[in-house]
């Protein structure tokens, strides 16, 4: 009488390489996403509502040029008022002077209209001027 062999083969070892090509898939997806929405993220206007919570300015920084914005349209550099065509000579020596450039505190009524706002931060970071704060009421 015959019997079957009682020896097996062994099993073959399991492939221990990983997969790449998934991999490489998901990243060229996650590329294509961030090269889409990153020019999206990158706003350099940032808003504060007239009236927020925030926290209170410990000191004014020495490099700071503070700015008011009127409800009728003025323009006051800190406590002096300035027409259009000296606001602009102001910027333009500002830039002349290069170095480091200081950061603006901003102070508009809240019935100034959002044009005239954007056109004043327009002018501001054609002078160079990028770091622009916008000082708000704190909400009672």
């Amino acid at each position: 009488m015959a019997f079957g062999r009682l020896e097996r083969r062994k099993a073959e070892a399991p492939i221990s390489d990983i997969n790449m090509t998934p991999l490489i898939d998901v990243m060229l997806v996650l590329l294509v996403i961030f090269m889409i929405t990153a020019p999206l993220m990158t706003s350099s206007l940032k808003l504060d509502l007239p009236k927020a919570d925030g926290a209170a300015p410990t000191e004014q920084t020495p490099t700071a040029i503070s700015l008011g914005l009127q409800a009728n349209g003025a323009l006051y550099w800190g406590e002096e008022r300035l027409e259009p065509p000296a606001f602009a000579e102001r910027l333009k020596d500002i830039e002349r002077r290069g170095g480091e450039r200081p950061e603006v505190l901003l102070r508009a009524d809240k019935l100034v209209p959002y044009g005239r706002v954007a056109e004043l931060i327009g002018q501001l970071q054609q002078a160079g001027l990028s770091r622009i704060a916008f000082i708000t009421e704190p909400v009672r």
